[in-house]
């Protein structure tokens, strides 16, 4: 059942109504990006993520057997905070497990365990990679999607990154008092990094098509549906969107 509106103790003043956006945005809560639904108040342009706005007051994770993690408005202690599932810094809403020290952005906390992107390809959620990431060419810490082959893998935090180079400067960064039509107009242009160039030259520097091109293929419509995830929305809707921005 769809929440239309809420009210939000970090926004106690006015309530919040649920809305659709094709268009970015930036969460008031944990200061990530969004897309899709999210709970808005118009009088005071304040956003959150779906996932913040109902987030409950504490959770478990399957990586996390042991941890119980509890909800903070801001990350607890003195010291800087990485999410350990995207490895981003902590800059607001977040789920902390006191006992063991972890914390995770509640978009990361409700990524799905498994992801089919509407094709015949089934994406598995793993705490660990024990292969490269075609990003980035490492391992490294942080989650990753991982192809049912085991063929494909993606950092979640390198599809951050990819969201990041093309969104902070005309978007993420920008003072909300900027007027909101050049705003959307500007972000619409943007396109999200494209990761054809990366997995060609990762799987064929000579740049020979066949299994290759399968594999770009495959790569575009992992990174759709990951990118929907991350940005608080799976629906087949807002993965058209990111797959426009990603032809571009």
């Amino acid at each position: 059942m769809k929440i239309e509106e809420t009210i939000h103790s970090s926004h106690p003043n006015h309530k919040l109504k649920m809305e659709y956006t094709e268009t970015p945005f930036r969460c008031d809560g944990c200061h990530e990006a969004g897309i899709g639904l999210k709970y808005r108040c118009n009088t005071c342009d304040f956003d959150l993520h779906k996932a913040c706005a109902l987030a409950p007051k504490s959770i478990s994770h399957t990586f996390y057997k042991k941890c119980e993690f509890q909800f903070y408005y801001k990350p607890p202690g003195p010291h800087m905070r990485l999410c350990d599932a995207c490895q981003k810094s902590v800059h607001g809403f977040v789920y902390h497990c006191m006992r063991c020290g972890f914390d995770l952005h509640p978009c990361c906390a409700n990524l799905p365990l498994r992801l089919h992107d509407g094709d015949q390809h089934n994406f598995q959620l793993c705490e660990k990679l024990s292969s490269a990431c075609h990003k980035c060419g490492h391992k490294g810490l942080g989650w990753s999607y991982r192809s049912e082959c085991k063929n494909y893998n993606l950092h979640v935090s390198c599809v951050k990154e990819l969201l990041v180079e093309s969104w902070q400067t005309i978007y993420l960064n920008q003072n909300k008092s900027v007027n909101k039509g050049i705003r959307e107009i500007e972000t619409r242009l943007v396109a999200v990094p494209s990761l054809k160039g990366t997995l060609q030259n990762h799987h064929n520097p000579k740049g020979r098509v066949g299994k290759v091109g399968r594999c770009c293929q495959m790569a575009s419509s992992a990174l759709q549906i990951i990118i929907s995830a991350l940005l608080g929305d799976t629906t087949t809707i807002i993965a058209s969107v990111i797959g426009v921005l990603l032809a571009k």
